[in-house]
């Protein structure tokens, strides 16, 4: 994808394989402050991996993994075409505040131009402030609400 640097060395930042997946279930643990059913992310982990409209992107010190980024890029009725949204951005706390997550941020975005996306959008819990001004820094606007309704699947 495209070699970033930081003051101490350079990280890359490459296309998810599937060898990633503990680590990423590790950062998204974290993101969401539970413990994710391993089997039920494995699966939909490699199914998004399989998708051409999904992008799942880490960014690796030599031999370590230390920041994800999760894209899909989907039509709209109410765009007229794609748009494109980041799901999930992760960097390891220890390399908080390095230009990692702008460097992954850039990198989405340059995805998103590759693919003619008319909006990269992000939706972010309310409590989360630092990121909420993270993703303001990077010229995103607050411009529409998102509202949420838990829903309970069929068993099958």
């Amino acid at each position: 994808m495209t070699a970033q640097s930081t003051s101490e060395t350079a990280i890359q930042i490459r296309g998810a394989m599937l060898t990633d997946a503990p680590v990423v279930y590790d950062f998204l643990c974290v993101l969401e402050e539970m413990a994710l059913d391993t089997t039920a992310f494995q699966a939909v982990y490699e199914r998004n991996l399989a998708n051409p409209f999904i992008y799942y992107l880490v960014a690796e010190l030599p031999g370590e993994v230390i920041g994800f980024v999760s894209c899909h890029v989907q039509f709209l009725l109410h765009h007229c075409g794609k748009v494109g949204e980041i799901q999930e951005l992760f960097v390891h706390p220890d390399y908080r505040q390095r230009g990692i997550g702008h460097d992954l941020v850039a990198t989405v975005q340059f995805l998103a131009s590759q693919e003619n996306c008319i909006n990269l959008e992000v939706t972010t819990n309310q409590k989360r402030q630092d990121t909420i001004r993270f993703y303001e820094r990077e010229s995103f606007r607050s411009s529409h609400y998102k509202l949420v309704k838990p829903i309970k699947p069929i068993s099958s």
